[in-house]
C-alpha cells in the first residue's frame, strides 16, 4: 500500500515533486491549466508543512536535448498563479549545481520549478546515473502524476526507490477512485466504452469483462459489434477483420455473465458534417448508402434506465461522433444522466482516457461525475489490466 501525504514529516526538508505540466501551450502561454490546478493542492499542502519544494516535470518530446521552446520556464507563472500567487522560483537544470543551488536558497514553505526532465536522456532511459543525480539534492519524493506513472522512467519509477516515496494528493485521489470502480465497486458494474475502432480496446474489453456485470459498447466499435452478429450497417465505420474477435468477446460475456449492451436503434445520414440531413432507424433498418453516427433516441433511454439500475459506472469513450452536432446528442443525455444519478447518490461514476473528457465537457456533464480522469495513456492502461510502473514503485 502507497504513503500519503497523511505520513510525510517535511518540514525543512527538500521534497521532489514529480507533476505532469506537460500541458496545452500557444505562443508561449498555457492554454488549459486543468493538470495546474489538480496538482496544487499537493505543492500547497507540501509548502504548508514547511517542506521545501523542487517540482519536477517534462514537457513535449525533446528527446534528450535542451530545447528552449520546450523549457518549463515558461510554466512556472501560469504555476504560480494555480497556487494562488505563491513564488515559484526556476532552476536552468534538474540535476547539479542548477538545482543543488535553487534548492540551497529556498526558504521553507518555498517553491523551486526545475527544468524539463527530458532534455537528460537518461529520464526515459531510466538511467541509474541520473536517478542519483536527480535524489542528491533530495530528501524525499512525491509522486502526484498518475498520468505518467505507465512509463517507467527516472522521475516516476527510478526516484521512488532512491528516496522515501509517497503519493501526493492528486495521486492518491485517482488510484483511490480507480479502486472504488473496479476493486471494491458498489455494483452492479457497468463499463462504457466507446470510440472508433475495437482494435484500440481489445485489451480493455478483455479486461473488463472479468470485472463488470454489463459492457455497453458504443461510437464505431458498435458497428463492429453489430456487424459480427450479421446486421447489416451500411455504409458505417467498421472493423470487418475484427468480426471474428467481436464473436470470441461476446462468446466471453456468455460465460462470465456479462451483459453486452448494443444499441436498437441508430441515428443515420450520408456523411459526417453539420447540418446534414440525419434519420433515426432500427438498427436492423440501416440502408446501404447510409452511416451510423450516434445511438437513438430509445437507445439512450434504454440506457439512461439500466444506469438506474447500476451502483458504479466505468465510462470510456463517447457513443456516438459527439465532436460534430447533432451526433452528440446520445452521448450528452446519457452522461447527463449518469451525472444527476451520481449526485442523487445511488451512483459511483468514473470516467477518463482521451476522447473522454472532452465529451463529458461538451455534454455539461463532467463536474457531476464521483471522478474524471485527465491521465489519458495511463487510466487506459490501467483499464487493460496492466501495472503501471511508477504505481508500482510507491507501493514498494
Amino acid at each position: 500500500m502507497f504513503k500519503t501525504l497523511d505520513e510525510i514529516e517535511c518540514r525543512g526538508r527538500c521534497v521532489l515533486v514529480r507533476g505532469d505540466l506537460n500541458v496545452p501551450m500557444q505562443d508561449g502561454l498555457v492554454t488549459d491549466s486543468t493538470r495546474l490546478d489538480r496538482f496544487a493542492p499537493t505543492v500547497r499542502e507540501l509548502c504548508d508543512k514547511g517542506a521545501r519544494v523542487a517540482v519536477i516535470s517534462h514537457l513535449g518530446r525533446p528527446k534528450g536535448e535542451a530545447k528552449p521552446e520546450l523549457s518549463l520556464r515558461q510554466i512556472a507563472d501560469a504555476l504560480s498563479t494555480a497556487l494562488g500567487g505563491r513564488a515559484v522560483a526556476f532552476a536552468d537544470d534538474c540535476i547539479g549545481d542548477a538545482a543543488k543551488n535553487a534548492i540551497d536558497a529556498l526558504p521553507d514553505g518555498g517553491i523551486v520549478l526545475l527544468e524539463n526532465l527530458r532534455f537528460h536522456a537518461g529520464e526515459e532511459a531510466n538511467d541509474p546515473t541520473f536517478v542519483a543525480a536527480l535524489a542528491e539534492n533530495a530528501d524525499l519524493f512525491v509522486n502526484d502524476g498518475f498520468s505518467v506513472s505507465h512509463r517507467a522512467h527516472a522521475s516516476t519509477a527510478g526516484i521512488a526507490g532512491a528516496l522515501p516515496a509517497y503519493a501526493g494528493r492528486g495521486m492518491q485521489a485517482e488510484l483511490e477512485a480507480l479502486a472504488a470502480a473496479l476493486e471494491v465497486p458498489k455494483k452492479p458494474v457497468a463499463a462504457l466504452v466507446g470510440g472508433a475502432k475495437v482494435s484500440t480496446k481489445l485489451s480493455v474489453l478483455g479486461h473488463l469483462l472479468d470485472k463488470v456485470d454489463s459492457l455497453i459498447i458504443g461510437g464505431g466499435m458498435a458497428n463492429t459489434f453489430l456487424f459480427a452478429l450479421g446486421t447489416d450497417i451500411g455504409a458505417s465505420l467498421c472493423e470487418k477483420d475484427l468480426a471474428d474477435t467481436a464473436r470470441e468477446i461476446m462468446a466471453r460475456a456468455d460465460e462470465t455473465g456479462c451483459q453486452i449492451v448494443l444499441p436498437s436503434d441508430v441515428v443515420i445520414a450520408a456523411g459526417l458534417e453539420e447540418g446534414i440531413a440525419t434519420e433515426v432507424v432500427p438498427i436492423a433498418a440501416v440502408p446501404p448508402d447510409r452511416m451510423i453516427l450516434d445511438v437513438g433516441p430509445a437507445s439512450s433511454a434504454a440506457l439512461n434506465q439500466h444506469l438506474a439500475n447500476c451502483g458504479t459506472l466505468l465510462w470510456n469513450g463517447p457513443l456516438g461522433a459527439f465532436e460534430v452536432t447533432p451526433f452528440d446528442a446520445g452521448t450528452n443525455a446519457v452522461a447527463r444522466r449518469a451525472a444527476e444519478l451520481t449526485a442523487a447518490g445511488s451512483l459511483v461514476s468514473v470516467a477518463g482516457g482521451g476522447d473522454t473528457v472532452a465529451a463529458l465537457r461538451r455534454a455539461d456533464a463532467i463536474d457531476g461525475f464521483s471522478y474524471v480522469s485527465t491521465a489519458g495513456g495511463a487510466f487506459l492502461e490501467w483499464l487493460e489490466g496492466r501495472e503501471l510502473p511508477g504505481v508500482a514503485a510507491l507501493n514498494n
